[in-house]
């Protein structure tokens, strides 16, 4: 087998992830079968098990390893007047227009009007702009009226703030501390474009912190700082991520302070992560409209305020795109040939370990199904005994999974396996027995 060339191709394009992720299994287009959806997509086998996995390492990484952090996990539909004090039902909008040519709808701060239409060239042809609001809305019990109205969340924060006091009350918890939720959100965009980037329906791993006022900017740089380590661990190039700062046209009406994690996507740079300081807004907003008092009593002071809070907030399914997108590489190989690999960390991967019989007979398919049983309480495995073994290599590599255990005749004799490292094409002869540790160290010391 020959080795891979050192220089990686940069060469990615959504087409061609896209094309990859249907082809293996990753993400569909949502109802295919009635020519799809647009802004909405299913997550296949190998897809629901990447996206469970970096929620997993997400709250791991949230709650586990902070003890000031717990988690929750709030309804979707909500009372209407939530969405009436958050400020969503009168502010949540974007300014819309439509080609009067083609039909076509854009955000009209995202084109230039004096501009062609950029879907069908016509020129002078767009409507005057008109707000747009994003939430969907839906009827709850038997009559559909304006009572009835209630409201597909389009943020999970929301769910966080109005339990705030529930969660002081029931966890114990002082301030500094904060509240972690991954959950579905639904915002019914104007354009959805680039892939799973900007959809209809998406998760958010979101994370509210509750501070003194005054110790707010602290914080703030603290999350800021711990946030940006975060996607260093998960394997993710640095030189792929930044910050943008938000000025004071882009800040959100509860913001203080914003900053954006941005990755270089295929389509260029884009937000992955906001760190929003929110001052008291949501808590002194849900106090007025709830007519509850959701002020903390500092035990050790007997003071009593509404906290402050620092947000961090990710899109779980925008995540996915860019672990993906981080992950890809063509190699040129000696010879020419042209290896696909995804770079996964392997607590992301879909697969952790292949096990793969050289050969069908003589009692080595038997062996490798056992060794496959065994593995399957500590890691995701899979069996795979088609093919040639380069062949089956590949299979791997395009799925992104680090480690393949070859069993072939050898280990009838000495009960040694061999062990393939997906990003060196790397192979060392092992004990069957060390298998299970020798993965787990190989995790552990992962290094992009």
């Amino acid at each position: 087998m020959g080795n891979k060339n050192k220089e990686q191709n940069l060469d990615i394009t959504m087409e061609k992830l896209v094309s990859l992720c249907k082809r293996r299994g990753i993400v569909y287009q949502s109802s295919e079968i009635y020519g799809g959806m647009a802004g909405a997509w299913d997550y296949g086998p190998l897809g629901v098990e990447l996206k469970n996995n970096i929620k997993d390492y997400w709250w791991k990484e949230m709650t586990q390893l902070h003890d000031n952090i717990v988690g929750m996990d709030a309804a979707i539909m909500m009372h209407p007047k939530v969405w009436e004090a958050s400020g969503h039902v009168d502010s949540f909008t974007d300014p819309m227009v439509d080609c009067k040519e083609c039909n076509a709808r854009f955000r009209s701060d995202h084109i230039d009007l004096d501009a062609a239409c950029p879907n069908c060239g016509k020129k002078d042809s767009f409507t005057e702009p008109r707000q747009f609001n994003m939430m969907f809305s839906t009827h709850m019990g038997p009559v559909a009226d304006s009572a009835s109205i209630v409201y597909l969340r389009p943020e999970t924060a929301q769910g966080i703030f109005v339990n705030f006091k529930n969660v002081v009350q029931t966890s114990r918890v002082k301030i500094p501390f904060g509240i972690a939720q991954v959950g579905k959100a639904s915002r019914n965009e104007i354009t959805t474009k680039n892939f799973i980037f900007r959809t209809v329906e998406f998760e958010q791993m979101e994370m509210q912190f509750f501070v003194k006022p005054g110790d707010d900017e602290e914080w703030f740089e603290y999350w800021k700082d711990s946030r940006i380590k975060y996607y260093n661990k998960l394997g993710i190039r640095k030189d792929k991520l930044k910050f943008h700062k938000h000025d004071c046209d882009e800040l959100a009406h509860y913001a203080k302070d914003a900053f954006d994690i941005e990755y270089e996507f295929p389509m260029g740079w884009q937000e992955l992560e906001g760190i929003h300081s929110r001052t008291d807004f949501d808590l002194s907003r849900h106090a007025e409209f709830s007519g509850k008092d959701l002020t903390y009593l500092d035990d050790q002071t007997h003071e009593r305020f509404l906290p402050y809070v620092i947000e961090t907030s990710a899109g779980l399914t925008r995540t996915v795109l860019m672990v993906l997108a981080d992950a890809y590489e063509e190699q040129v190989l000696d010879g020419g040939d042209i290896r696909t690999v995804l770079h996964f960390h392997p607590e992301l991967a879909p697969i952790t370990v292949a096990v793969l019989p050289l050969v069908k007979k003589d009692g080595i398919k038997e062996i490798a199904q056992e060794i496959e049983k065994d593995l399957r309480a500590d890691f995701a495995t899979f069996y795979d005994q088609s093919g040639a073994i380069g062949r089956r290599y590949r299979r791997m590599d395009e799925v992104g999974t680090p480690y393949c255990i070859t069993v072939d005749y050898d280990t009838k004799e000495d009960n040694t396996v061999t062990i393939r490292f997906r990003d060196s094409m790397e192979q060392e002869r092992i004990p069957i027995s060390s298998l299970a540790e020798r993965i787990r160290k190989a995790n552990k010391e992962y290094k992009r």
